[in-house]
């Protein structure tokens, strides 16, 4: 008896140290296995070798030839919207379930006055309608809340657009040279610029979330379209270049145009000139989505160009004078 226990003892260790039992077909053509963590892999045609296996698990991440692997990226699970206990759509078209509620809610749009009874007494949150199915009608109420209610089903793009509405983007701050009361000269350089502030230019960075969602948002302009009203558009990838008396009359080295005729004949003599700014904006979810939104914001003046007429003057030196017939 205590024969066959030492043999089933020794049998059992046996069978625990061994890794793998080779197949019968695999045993003939088998090499031997090498020192070291190494697995017997075998493919569909029974054609077998040892394989390191740390070099099986590296396999499993699939990677592009010039590109980092791609990570997963674990998602929060649905929302599961409950009535009662009962199962319920989580959107419909009276609103969006709240479970705390358990009704479907909308904000109330317009919001009463302060003075309404639904508001409590309170001056902050918003009033919103719940609405419910109570067998074969509905019933419906108004209750105030504090913040978001715990169901809005939100896409992040919703988030997005809310950010960008912190931001507060402005059109553009633009200067000319010549300037507004100014008068230029055909075929002389106009120069063309923006300020540049925060919310004019950027870059700007603001976020919005909800509970288990929040997206980063930054704006920046990409570049400013100048129409120049004579049939012309000038591009300027950046803020262009600020103007000084000592630049004398060269062009711009970064936004400029000259006008070959003069704006005598146009509106109030001058060229209406528009400057759209063109803003790229790109968005991160901590859900791992992301996605990039253009929009324009613009500003406007006038320019009045008129053209030089030499004159006679004493022999002491030379002077001009700018035409300004009808203007």
């Amino acid at each position: 008896m205590l024969r066959g226990l030492v043999t089933l003892t020794a049998l059992t260790l046996a069978l625990i140290s061994v890794d793998f039992v080779t197949p019968a077909w695999a045993e003939n053509a088998l090499p031997p296995k090498p020192e070291g963590d190494y697995i017997l892999v075998c493919n569909s045609s029974h054609v077998c070798i040892w394989r390191l296996r740390s070099t099986i698990e590296d396999s499993q991440t699939t990677t592009k030839p010039g590109k980092p692997p791609v990570k997963s990226i674990t998602r929060t699970p649905e929302r599961i919207c409950m009535d009662g206990g009962a199962a319920r759509a989580c959107t419909s078209n009276l609103g969006n379930w709240s479970n705390g509620q358990q009704c479907y809610l909308r904000r109330l749009q317009p919001q009463p006055p302060k003075s309404d009874p639904s508001w409590q007494g309170h001056t902050d949150g918003a009033v919103w309608i719940c609405v419910r199915e109570q067998g074969n009608r509905f019933v419906t109420r108004w209750i105030w809340l504090p913040g978001r209610p715990d169901t809005v089903v939100v896409d992040p793009v919703t988030l997005v657009y809310e950010a960008i509405g912190e931001m507060r983007l402005a059109p553009p701050l633009i200067k000319t040279a010549p300037g507004v009361g100014q008068i230029g000269l055909v075929n002389m350089p106009v120069w063309m610029w923006v300020t540049k502030t925060e919310n004019t230019w950027g870059p700007i960075v603001r976020s919005a979330s909800v509970p288990g969602l929040a997206v980063a948002v930054t704006a920046q302009v990409k570049a400013i379209n100048w129409s120049m009203g004579d049939g012309k558009t000038v591009r300027c990838e950046g803020p262009g270049t600020p103007y000084d008396k000592s630049m004398g009359v060269k062009g711009s080295p970064t936004c400029g145009h000259r006008y070959v005729k003069t704006s005598r004949k146009l509106p109030n003599c001058k060229y209406p000139v528009t400057a759209v700014a063109q803003w790229d904006i790109t968005w991160q979810s901590t859900l791992g989505d992301s996605g990039q939104i253009s929009m324009t914001q613009q500003a406007a003046t006038q320019l009045r160009i008129g053209e030089a007429v030499p004159v006679l003057v004493d022999p002491g030196g030379g002077q001009a004078t700018v035409a300004d017939s009808g203007c």
